[in-house]
């Protein structure tokens, strides 16, 4: 199943993605200039071999929700979202801001 609805993030309103999957669950926050990712979001391939896209993502680990995606610390972020100030550590709910604009 896919689930798409929006989330209130301060006075911003990103898209929340949900999908379930055999024996795991995806969850995705979606901003206008990127978006955060569960673990299964390969951000080394994204600065690798996608480098000429300069895709702005992020992701955390062990989260099973879009609220634990919001509250999470970030693990890995790309190149891109660097340049936006978004870095290790920081929780997704202040990179996810970051992205709307």
């Amino acid at each position: 199943m896919v689930a798409m609805r929006p989330v209130q993030v301060a006075d911003k309103q990103p898209i929340a993605v949900e999908i379930e999957l055999p024996k795991t669950h995806l969850q995705i926050l979606v901003g206008k200039r990127g978006y955060l990712m569960c673990g299964a979001l390969d951000v080394r391939l994204l600065d690798e071999r996608l480098s000429d896209r300069q895709i702005v993502a992020a992701r955390a680990v062990g989260v099973k929700s879009i609220d634990d995606l919001l509250d999470a610390p970030l693990q890995d972020v790309t190149k891109a979202a660097e340049t936006l100030g978004i870095h290790r550590g920081m929780r997704g709910r202040e990179a996810i801001l970051r992205l709307m604009d």
